[in-house]
């Protein structure tokens, strides 16, 4: 298989300028930074995916924080999100290691890859419907690069959820209509593959409970599973 349209993808992705808002928060984010991270230089453009082009498993959320992967240029890294994505995706075997500091850190992934619907960190976290379907043609052609070995997706949040069924339909899946509501568990089959709901790693929903790790883990766990990687080996 040819997964050479993966990497290219990526830094087509990486010198989008097409949303206005977008360009001219990212950026002045990455120059006035956090006093936290004063002697960083932040990416200040928009975040690719993360992971191996030949993927089993997808992972979609909205993801670039504007201190966490607009400052370290890799999705879900650097922030208490990813803190929490990536120890779950350790505890069920789907990464090298707990943490995502850096994207130099030497995470890695096994059979998984993360991406978002908005490559770009949003003032206050909230794109915008105009800027989200101007970004869905990247999730449309990784969907479509994905293709040959994805089985299975776990699509965080509701905004993430209603991104993604359409971007799936334009990448030649069959999505039933009406389209399937969002929900914590949701599981909807596509053609060769599972999409299913999880709510969002986002401090509000794991600071509050409404998403537990081990509720985070059994998602992951029956996705992994169902997309036929590998368990984890024992511990020890």
């Amino acid at each position: 298989m040819d997964t050479s349209g993966l990497p290219v993808l990526d830094e087509r992705i990486a010198g989008c300028r097409a949303c206005p808002r977008l360009v001219a928060w990212r950026e002045e984010v990455a120059r006035t930074k956090r006093a936290a991270f004063a002697d960083w230089t932040y990416w200040g453009r928009p975040v690719p995916g993360f992971g191996p082009p030949d993927a089993r498993l997808l992972i979609v959320g909205l993801a670039p924080a504007a201190h966490g992967g607009n400052r370290t240029g890799r999705m879900f890294t650097g922030d208490r999100s990813g803190d929490v994505l990536y120890e779950a995706l350790y505890d069920v075997g789907l990464a090298s290691q707990p943490t995502a500091v850096t994207a130099d850190d030497g995470l890695e992934l096994y059979g998984v890859r993360v991406t978002s619907p908005v490559h770009c960190a949003p003032p206050a976290n909230k794109p915008t419907p105009e800027e989200r379907d101007t970004c869905r043609p990247w999730l449309v052609q990784e969907l479509r690069l994905l293709r040959p070995t994805l089985r299975a997706v776990v699509v965080l949040g509701a905004f993430g959820w209603q991104a993604a069924l359409p971007a799936f339909a334009e990448a030649g899946w069959s999505v039933p209509r009406p389209r399937p509501a969002f929900g914590h568990g949701t599981r909807v089959p596509l053609d060769g593959l599972d999409l299913f709901g999880c709510f969002h790693v986002s401090q509000r929903n794991t600071f509050t409970g409404r998403l537990t790790p081990a509720m985070l883990r059994e998602v992951l766990r029956t996705a992994a599973e169902t997309a036929g990687l590998p368990p984890p080996p024992p511990p020890g």
